[in-house]
């Protein structure tokens, strides 16, 4: 018998699932990443003075966000549009920030939430492409 087992270690899924949404938004939005900038933008689309600390508006964001894309999906009246590609502007740029204002950690309690930002950025199909 040998001292090395069977058992393979998988990643831990993230908390958020991966954002999936058409392929046009997605586009539109890695558009915009050109022109956002991060203290003009942020602030004006939080309705705020200033642009907090880069990853804490994600939640809110992503909150609006989900908002917005179910009056799309109910194809409700109150669907802004331009809003919507905003905010996805917005959270892919965050989430891009979070991960390079964060140190890469390997194995404390931290590696798990810069393994959740990254995963949510590197998903498949129409969703946000890992290239971004």
């Amino acid at each position: 018998m040998t001292a090395t087992t069977n058992v393979i270690a998988f990643r831990p899924r993230s908390e958020n699932p991966s954002l999936r949404r058409p392929r046009t938004l997605i586009r539109a939005a890695r558009e915009g990443q050109s022109a956002w900038r991060r203290d003009r933008d942020l602030a004006r689309l939080l309705r705020s003075d200033s642009a907090p600390r880069p990853g804490l508006a994600l939640a809110r964001l992503r909150a609006e966000e989900e908002m917005l894309n179910a009056a799309r999906l109910e194809k409700r009246d109150d669907y802004n549009m331009h809003r919507h590609v905003l905010l996805m502007i917005a959270i892919l740029a965050e989430m891009r920030a979070a991960v390079a204002a964060t140190p890469e950690v390997s194995a404390a309690p931290l590696g798990g939430i810069l393994t959740a930002a990254k995963d949510l950025i590197n998903v498949r199909g129409t969703a946000i492409p890992a290239h971004l």
